[in-house]
Order: C-alpha cells, then structure tokens, then sequence
C-alpha cells in the first residue's frame, strides 16, 4: 500500500468539499495526477491489485477529508461567506502559474491555444448567470426527481473533481444542491450520501478514460482549456466587495491566506 496517499487524498478532498480548486488541481499540485488517470483506468484490469493499493489510502484520505470538513464549510458559508469565497480565490489564483508551467505554456501555446484558453474563460464564466445568490438553501423534498437529480449532479460534479479545473463542489453549488449534500454529509443522511456517490463513482470511472485519450492526444490544447476554465471561476465565485472595513479587511487576508496555501501545496513534492 502505498500510505503515503493518505496525505496527498486527504489534500483532495479538502478541495473538493470547498468551492474553490478540483482534486485534479491538487493531484497536479502534488505531481501524481498522470499516476491517479492510469490508476483508474487500471483498476478493471489484471493488474488491479497494483492500482488498489494505489488507490485505496487516497481513498481513505479523500472520505477523511470529507466528512471531517463539511460541518465547517456549512459553518463558513453561512457566518463567514465573503472571506471564504476570497480565500477560494486566492487559491484559485495560486494555482494558476502551476497550471502554466505543467502545460509549459511559454514554449507550448500557440494562437489555437490561448483561443481555447478564452473559450475556457467565457464558458466557466459565464455560470455567474446560473448560479444560486443564496449558496443553496438545501432540498427538504426527498422524492424520486430529488435523487435523480443529487445522481446527475454526482456525475456532473465528478468530471470537475478530477479534471485539473473547477471543483466538483462549485458544481454542486451552481446547480443549486451543494448545501443538501454537504448538510448530508454532516448529518450521515445515507439515502443522500449514497445516491450522490454513486454518481461521481460513476462518473470518474466514466470521466477518467475520456482524459486520458485527451491528454494523451491533445495535452497542450487540454491544459489550454483547464487554464481558462480555472479562471473563469474566479468571476463565478466572485462575492463582491464587502462595504464593511473588518469584512474588507478580513477577505484580503483571507485571499493572501489562499495564495500562500496554493503556494506551499506547489512546494511539497517538488
């Protein structure tokens, strides 16, 4: 077992509990995300048992993680949002120089690629016009349209958790059931935690090879893609200017606290 993946899930799901930076993000940060592709795709093959002890401790790190977590994010976006969401963004930022020295973005882009890089832009961008002002207020209904839509969204938010991009929760956010997943979670509402997962269980698994054709066939041009759809969700997250000076003064801090984190995860393994 390769233990050491505790560490590196456990840094995976923090991100995908917050509304900020996707898994994928983290995996690139922490240089193991071709690892964590092949793994997958690996693990419906004769050699299962390898990709299994590469794939279980991150598990485990990942659900940690979780479930550790979403009582303080509830807690965060309903007394502290405005800070909170500027310290997704500072973190979104600081992932960003990464992103460019992955794709080696000065030797690499060509005019076909920074087109790609605004398509990315406008199309994570242009979520703003989607997105719940309220953060979610939560499902109460527990019918069969509610589970068949936590399901979906599962799948929707799995492509983001493990494309090195937008996060799976902004996702959730966007479609309005984040504070319904996460409030399961935190309340070990099985029925929703259950449903849920099985939709990002099936969508990585489903996700998983569509990356890897893409990024074996069209690396740069991906890269390209994730770089303008990480930036397009700093205008989806985007609070607004708190007019109060402690608020103003905290959400600056916040924001560096965001940029210093992105920083150090970019340091650990390299």
């Amino acid at each position: 077992m390769e233990w050491k993946n505790i560490y590196r899930g456990m840094a995976m799901g923090a991100s995908d509990v917050v509304p900020g930076v996707s898994g994928g993000t983290i995996a690139v940060l922490l240089g193991f995300y071709d690892q964590l592709i092949a793994a997958i795709n690996g693990f419906f093959t004769k050699d299962w048992r390898k990709h299994f002890a590469f794939l279980f401790p991150l598990g485990l790190g990942v659900v940690f993680a979780i479930f550790t977590l979403s009582k303080v994010m509830n807690w965060l976006l309903k007394f502290y949002p405005v800070p909170t969401f500027f310290f997704f963004i500072g973190l979104i930022l600081g992932v960003l120089p990464l992103l460019f020295r992955e794709a080696d973005a000065k030797a690499t882009f060509k005019t076909r690629h920074i087109v790609l890089l605004f398509i990315g832009i406008i199309l994570i961008g242009s979520l703003v016009f989607f997105k719940d002002p309220n953060h979610g207020a939560g499902i109460t209904d527990r019918t069969v349209s509610t589970y068949i839509l936590l399901f979906f969204s599962g799948v929707a938010a799995s492509a983001a958790m493990i494309l090195p991009g937008v996060s799976g929760s902004l996702v959730l956010l966007i479609i309005g059931v984040y504070s319904t997943v996460t409030q399961a979670i935190s309340n070990l509402e099985f029925s929703v935690i259950i449903v849920t997962g099985l939709g990002i269980l099936f969508g990585i698994i489903f996700m998983s090879k569509l990356i890897h054709y893409f990024f074996k066939h069209f690396r740069v041009a991906v890269f390209a893609l994730i770089i303008g759809s990480v930036t397009g969700s700093v205008i989806v997250i985007f609070p607004g200017w708190p007019m109060d000076f402690f608020l103003l003064l905290l959400s600056i801090t916040t924001f560096a606290v965001g940029l210093l984190v992105a920083y150090i995860l970019g340091k650990i393994e390299y």
